[in-house]
């Protein structure tokens, strides 16, 4: 019971760090369902030190890769995860 405790604990706080995550501009350029992977042509992520690029990235939830498709403008947000840039958060710009 402990450790189901404890599992949902660590789940809701990395949920809570990964919303905390400032939301980045950018562009779809490919998705890859496949592999769980999308490129995104984006602005300057500050909080990863990152310039404005073209690049493919992980999704942490396959079901965000559903949300978009080539071409769509977006807002994301992105985290280093185990070492991986991960895309843990992806909506419409409007």
């Amino acid at each position: 019971m402990k450790k189901n405790r404890m599992s949902a604990l660590l789940l809701a706080a990395a949920t809570t760090l990964a919303s905390a995550q400032p939301l980045i501009d950018g562009e779809v350029r490919k998705v890859d369902a496949a592999q769980n992977r999308i490129t995104l042509k984006h602005g300057e992520i500050k909080h990863l030190d990152m310039p404005p690029m073209s690049m493919v990235f992980q999704v942490q939830d396959p079901a965000l890769l559903a949300k978009v498709k080539a071409g769509d403008k977006v807002r994301f947000s992105v985290d280093r995860i185990d070492g991986v840039y991960t895309v843990t958060a992806i909506e419409s710009a409007r």
